[in-house]
């Protein structure tokens, strides 16, 4: 009996990844969060991004990093934050605003807001695209979202338009109870079978018999 409770220890630890694998793994992972985060024009290998043409709308992209901006587009950014997040929040928003608004400028932001009179006519598409090209170009392994649940057309986007899915992090699948108390879902869509092995795959439990 002794002999095989030590056999089945030996090979769970073995299925186990080892201290030193996933601080090197992280280690790797910093790195090349810190070259993408370096890079000062996103759009320079992708020329073709930098226009937007379509359905009437024109509109040019360029790189920049949310502590950079001018006051005037500072407050431009965070009152559409507020036209397109203050309906989804509900009574939430008077304590996320001000965590928003923060993170808005900050020099890691990355948001993605449409106007209302721009949305519909592809752009919103177009500027997830260039995203996951970006992640992509940057060995990143997925790419890993927020949206309120209250926000329907929000959700439907990524999960028909897009494809993104409800990620194993997201509390719904978590825990369902926890689910339910939450206001947002957590998606994803990923680029390399590791990253889709931790984010999409349900866990599966080992039972020892």
């Amino acid at each position: 009996m002794e002999s095989k409770g030590l056999s089945r220890n030996n090979r769970e630890n073995k299925a186990k990844p080892k201290r030193k694998e996933i601080i090197e793994k992280r280690k790797a992972m910093d790195a090349l969060i810190k070259v993408a985060s370096a890079e000062k024009d996103y759009l320079s290998a992708f020329p073709a991004f930098r226009h937007y043409q379509i359905s009437g709308l024109s509109a040019f992209l360029e790189s920049g990093r949310g502590d950079k901006l001018s006051s005037p587009v500072k407050q431009f950014i965070q009152n559409l934050l507020k036209a397109n997040m203050e309906g989804p929040y509900g009574s939430e928003w008077p304590a996320e605003e001000k965590v928003k608004r923060r993170e808005m400028v900050a020099p890691e932001a990355h948001y993605v807001f449409l106007e209302p009179h721009v949305q519909g006519k592809g752009l919103g598409k177009f500027l997830m695209q260039l995203i996951e090209l970006i992640a992509c170009k940057n060995h990143m392994g997925a790419v890993v979202l927020t949206v309120q649940k209250a926000n329907s057309a929000a959700m439907n986007f990524y999960l028909c338009k897009m494809r993104y899915v409800t990620s194993t992090i997201s509390p719904s699948r978590v825990d369902p109870l926890i689910g339910i108390e939450k206001s947002y879902e957590i998606l994803c869509k990923t680029f390399s079978n590791e990253a889709k092995a931790i984010l999409e795959e349900p866990l599966e439990l080992v039972h020892s018999v």
